[in-house]
């Protein structure tokens, strides 16, 4: 962490003084190791995903599907396979239920894939 010195000092009783704030969190994580503890701010967020929930039962790809959209991904890719409950669950769970707000638009890609465009910023609820 940084020392202050004497002009610090003086910049903070004229009211001059403002500490780069983002530095100084930088700094005091590294310190106490907290990296592993607080969510960096600079987090990356992919644009695109995808989800392949084969040889998953329906509350794991339930659960899957929604952490997916709560993470900040916009668009994805989510594959059910042709065949199965999870193709008819994911249609049935897109349009109405829990889910069906974090979505603003999905349609089939192919017998057993769907491309689905998440809405932003609903992660937070």
């Amino acid at each position: 962490m940084k020392q202050l010195n004497d002009s610090d000092i003086e910049h903070m009783i004229d009211g001059e003084f403002i500490p780069n704030t983002r530095d100084t969190q930088r700094s005091v994580r590294a310190q106490l190791h907290l990296s592993a503890l607080m969510p960096n701010d600079d987090t990356y967020i992919p644009e695109r995903a995808s989800l392949d929930l084969h040889q998953l039962t329906e509350e794991q790809a339930w659960n899957a599907i929604l952490e997916l959209a709560k993470s900040g991904v916009r668009n994805a890719t989510i594959i059910t396979g042709a065949s199965g409950i999870l193709k008819i669950k994911f249609q049935q769970w897109a349009s109405d239920s829990v889910l069906s707000p974090y979505i603003v638009s999905w349609q089939p890609i192919n017998n057993g894939s769907f491309s689905v465009k998440f809405k932003k910023n609903l992660s937070n609820n």
